[in-house]
């Protein structure tokens, strides 16, 4: 009887190891995959491609499951579909997707006016597939991507009187864009092209100039730039440009367009430039020097005292003598004395339970995004009486469910509503429109405009979430999401994954998924941990998760896991884990700390060479983490404590779970460099057998691939890739598509 030949296992390739040593503070490390940075060598890029055949062929069997996967997110969403029309000026502007075709559509149909403040701010009646009578195509991305290897747009705006429409686009996934202007009178493109700006354009109030920002060699914005239409590139004006490579420089138009405001700063300290649009020989003004060392956000406007008369205000959200940031007003005649001086009046007072977030303006109300109890809510006070003893009380749309994410997505100055998101583990993405308080209508009205469908059959009551705690080594109570589907039994059976992120003080919010289901329907009980580090219990639980304080991120996962492997809901063999980016730094941290409890760990765009990163200012970003992570350059401490965490230093001998580094060629936050080292270090020093994998995206950029078909495969090879390590390939009776 002749027997098929055994087929020989994939191999890994094998990198060549060329020492590079790294002297920092009286430590050498030596490096041997050092030379994997050289991006333009022909050698680097064939081992890349190497690594992605050897990624294919361990992971073959799961195209199956990949293509399933894939077909249940598409299957689960109303591709032709389009946005909920918001509106600014004249116009409604919105967004179609048809089915098919992988980018939005940019549309606008022209508003109307009436005496009915409410009925002009109705978004109007839309229909898929059904165009609007007058419908306008202002940018079709299919047509922009048509030809291109990648296609994101990067900001776009419009001139007061609509008549103009500016767009950046990248083709590239580097994050640099192409700022085209389009007379949209006449179809035409204007001669105005600007190369490599970064991200936001806006145009002035009068519409003859656009404002943009443009980053350094380390891919930090650093200028502030104005172009005059119809001027040639080279004249743009430089407005600022801000020389500290630790600080980020951003801008924005005041809620009123009087102000160009510029926003400079990194998670320590800020500071905001204000320019006049109407004072045509203004200078830029700041109002609180940096070397105040506060964490503040500015938004000038004019309000209105008891007799109706209108005095230049600024609000401030800040963090003097606030950890969790209040709001007060100042006058701008203050900023002239020293801030120990200056007399501001409270809006919002300090405390330890709720954080401060943000806070706006319209001509009637202040608007506040704050987090209260992890859940980030918003609230609204009159602008009457604002700062004064008359000051109307804090008003806050109600919600039904425990575990919600609620937002303002968007308001315009004159407009008497504010646009809302709101979303949970399982109610889809919802849009309201809230009217704000009058006299006639003392509580507002909050307005459902959308629900995002949801096809398949989906019904939320075939899921659970529900909010547990886990304790860290410490005794720190750590908050956890738990998603299940209402079938999975506690009989310590089922598989779970344990997601989590945990720096730059970002929240892992309520979030509704349809790729999620896929993993819910196979039974795997989906456990979101919200470590130290991000910032859903206020601003100390991100300082206890930074800096000298980093591995409280780390212990943390690791007790999110162990409070699953003993919850009774899973079998502790069949837990894996997964995060992206500074999370992925945080996936190579949990492998070596506790590779015997994870069966499988994905790692995505993963910071896991952070100190040699950080330790090179000219790298992209590197200046920009020492907030975050300190300086290793110049502090001893920072970099022993820093190497003593980092993922590719602390490479162990140990049986590693089967991993996989997720990354993309061109990404210009984390070089694909960082895991295509990793990976190799890990299997140098692996005991175990399981394999180690990297999928490389080699046009795609931080966020991967830009078309929406494209980001679904992707998505379904991660969800496969831990579905198969888990042995939860099967759907649970009924669970799936219907």
């Amino acid at each position: 009887m002749t027997q098929t030949p055994v087929q020989p296992s994939p191999q890994p390739p094998v990198a060549k190891k060329v020492a590079a040593l790294r002297t920092h503070h009286g430590d050498v490390f030596e490096d041997n995959y050092e030379w994997l940075r050289d991006k333009e060598s022909a050698e680097v890029v064939d081992l890349l491609k190497a690594e992605n055949a050897y990624q294919e062929a361990v992971t073959a069997h799961q195209e199956p499951l990949r293509e399933a996967i894939f077909q249940e997110i598409k299957g689960r969403t109303q591709e032709t579909d389009l946005s909920v029309p918001h509106r600014k000026d004249g116009w409604w502007y919105y967004t179609r997707s048809v089915e098919g075709k992988e980018y939005g559509i940019q549309c606008r149909v022209r508003a109307q006016d009436t005496q009915d403040r409410v009925a002009d701010w109705t978004p109007p009646a839309v229909e898929v597939g059904v165009e609007i009578p007058g419908e306008e195509v202002l940018l079709d991305g299919n047509v922009e991507a048509e030809g291109k290897p990648f296609f994101a747009v990067g900001g776009s705006a419009v001139t007061i009187d609509g008549n103009l429409y500016a767009s950046a686009v990248d083709n590239a996934g580097d994050e640099r864009f192409t700022l085209r202007i389009k007379d949209l009178r006449t179809g035409e493109l204007l001669p105005d092209v600007i190369e490599n700006v970064f991200y936001g354009i806006s145009f002035s109030p009068d519409g003859n100039r656009i404002f943009y920002t443009v980053v350094d060699a380390s891919w930090r914005p650093y200028q502030v730039k104005t172009h005059v239409l119809g001027t040639p590139v080279t004249e743009d004006e430089v407005i600022y440009q801000e020389d500290d490579v630790a600080m980020w420089l951003g801008f924005e138009l005041s809620a009123d367009r009087r102000h160009l405001v510029l926003g400079i700063g990194c998670s320590e300290f800020s500071e905001t430039r204000l320019l006049r649009f109407d004072a045509p020989d203004a200078r830029l003004t700041t109002v609180i020097p940096r070397s105040e060392r506060l964490l503040y956000e500015a938004e000038p406007f004019l309000l209105a005292g008891p007799e109706g008369d209108k005095t230049e205000t600024i609000l401030l959200t800040h963090n003097k003598d606030a950890i969790n940031s209040m709001v007060s007003l100042v006058d701008p005649a203050e900023l002239a004395k020293p801030v120990a001086e200056q007399h501001w009046r409270t809006v919002v007072e300090h405390s330890e339970q709720v954080r401060m977030n943000g806070a706006g303006v319209t001509a009637t109300h202040l608007v506040l995004s704050i987090r209260k109890d992890t859940i980030e809510r918003v609230q609204v006070l009159p602008l009457a009486g604002l700062g004064t003893p008359e000051q109307g009380a804090a008003l806050e749309p109600a919600f039904d469910e425990e575990l919600y994410t609620s937002g303002v997505a968007g308001s315009d100055y004159e407009a008497p509503v504010i646009r809302m998101g709101y979303t949970s583990y399982f109610t889809p993405s919802r849009v309201y429109d809230f009217v704000l308080p009058t006299a006639e209508l003392p509580v507002g009205e909050l307005l459902l405009r959308k629900e995002s469908p949801v096809l398949g059959g989906y019904s939320p009551s075939d899921y659970v979430a529900t909010r547990e705690w886990a304790v860290a080594d410490d005794g720190t109570r750590v908050p956890l999401s738990v998603l299940r589907h209402a079938s999975v039994r506690q009989d310590s059976t089922a598989a779970g994954l344990v997601y989590g992120y945990g720096s730059y003080e970002l929240s892992m919010d309520p979030g509704f998924g349809i790729p999620r289901l896929s993993l819910l329907d196979r039974g795997i009980v989906f456990v979101i941990a919200h470590i130290r580090g991000g910032g859903e219990l206020g601003r100390h639980w991100y300082d206890d998760g930074k800096k000298l304080h980093k591995k409280n991120t780390f212990t943390d996962f690791i007790a999110a896991t162990d409070w699953l492997a003993g919850s009774g809901w899973v079998d502790p063999a069949r837990i894996a884990a997964m995060g992206g980016s500074a999370g992925g730094l945080l996936m190579g941290a949990v492998a070596n700390l506790a590779p015997e409890k994870y069966a499988a760990i994905v790692a995505a765009v993963p910071f896991v060479d952070a100190l040699t990163t950080i330790l090179d200012p000219e790298l992209p970003l590197s200046a920009l983490e020492w907030e975050e992570w300190g300086n290793p350059i110049t502090d001893p401490e920072v970099y022993a404590y820093m190497k003593s965490y980092t993922p590719y230093e602390n490479v162990r001998a140990a049986a590693y779970p089967k991993i996989a580094a997720v990354t993309s060629f061109n990404d210009t936050r984390v070089l694909y460099v960082e895991p295509a080292k990793w990976v190799q270090r890990l299997r140098e020093l692996n005991t175990g057998s399981e394999p180690i994998v990297m999928k490389i995206e080699m046009e795609g950029g931080h966020g991967g691939a830009s078309g929406r078909y494209v980001q679904w495969k992707e998505r379904a090879w991660d969800y496969a890739f831990v579905a198969d390590s888990l042995g939860a390939t099967e759907l649970l009776p009924g669970a799936g598509l219907k």
